[in-house]
């Protein structure tokens, strides 16, 4: 039983935030620094009122729609995401009330910005034991809501958004593989202190900054640089292909000057890297999926292409896949 993507969706906010307006915000970053340093030149932020859960409602419908599906026949629906609308009930259910999949089994998972390819994983398990079953996968984020503005290392880059798919069998090409790995001891270099059981809130906490999200950007970047290049290569040759064969490449949209190393250092250089990070910034775990439903719907992916994804981020995680894209 071949297991692929029946479907594609995203959503970003009406909301575009320029480096002009970053860099009234931010202290000792220019417009001009901004863009140098990142490749961003605009980002999308949620409107008040809009929470995680909204955008990814909206990214759902989209992917349920593509895919000729209606809600009421997913059996499971994953939501990856670090910036749910509360610490609990988990956000996943409050998009099944919202979207209608009344009969889904609902879960949260958070491994930051690698969780989109964790989900797409979990749920080609879940539909692999029970065939016929369809899973829902979304990635969404709100990351304008935790943002230090005196830190310019991290908050220039981010952006909100929610990216999903539909997970089912496929009568032609699917996924391929998909490798898994975290690096518990480079837990530090991407974090939001406080909130949880360890730092518990108060005012202490928020006085101090302790929920806002946190990146030792110059680690992050070692990190990917020293351990993405081999865990691709190690993906597509078990599958018995080069890295030669792939025909697009989606990234997490950590940062543009970053991605365009990247391809270049794993021996991508020959495919079709897609990047959205210069108009939507890094959306965290919607990263992946809005820039492969992008990749869909711009024609950048066509049936019988070799596709490659790739999520990276804090705990610190990794998830790759590679998909033969299915008619």
């Amino acid at each position: 039983m071949a297991i692929g993507f029946l479907g594609t969706g995203s959503f970003v906010p009406d909301r575009v935030v320029t480096n002009e307006e970053i860099a009234e915000l931010v202290t000792d970053a220019t417009p001009e620094w901004i863009l140098r340093k990142t490749g961003i030149a605009t980002r999308r932020w949620a409107g008040h009122g809009e929470a995680t859960s909204d955008l990814a409602a909206v990214a759902a419908v989209r992917a349920l729609e593509a895919a000729g599906v209606p809600a009421d026949r997913v059996d499971y629906l994953v939501l990856s995401t670090s910036t749910g609308d509360f610490p609990q009930p988990p956000t996943s259910c409050l998009v099944q009330d919202v979207i209608g999949a009344h009969g889904a089994a609902c879960l949260d998972i958070n491994a930051v910005c690698a969780g989109f390819v964790y989900g797409v994983e979990l749920a080609r398990s879940l539909v692999a034991a029970k065939p016929g079953a369809l899973a829902l996968v979304i990635g969404a984020d709100v990351y304008s809501r935790i943002l230090d503005f005196s830190d310019r290392r991290t908050s220039v880059l981010l952006g909100d958004g929610a990216g999903a798919v539909v997970v089912g069998e496929v009568e032609d090409g699917g996924i391929i593989d998909v490798d898994l790995s975290s690096y518990g001891a480079a837990q530090d270099l991407i974090k939001v202190v406080a909130g949880g059981s360890r730092v518990p809130t108060s005012a202490q906490t928020v006085a101090a900054g302790g929920h806002y999200f946190t990146m030792q950007g110059r680690g992050v970047r070692d990190f990917v640089m020293d351990n993405l290049p081999p865990l691709l290569d190690k993906l597509v040759t078990k599958a018995g292909l080069t890295l030669a064969d792939v025909d697009c490449f989606v990234p997490h949209q950590a940062n543009g000057v970053l991605l365009r190393e990247l391809a270049v250092r794993s021996g991508l250089g020959d495919a079709h890297t897609h990047l959205t990070v210069d108009r939507f910034g890094n959306l965290g775990s919607a990263s992946v999926p809005v820039a492969l439903d992008d990749a869909v719907r711009t024609g950048k992916i066509n049936a019988g292409d070799l596709v490659l994804l790739a999520g990276f981020g804090g705990g610190m995680s990794v998830g790759t896949s590679l998909v033969r894209w299915s008619a």
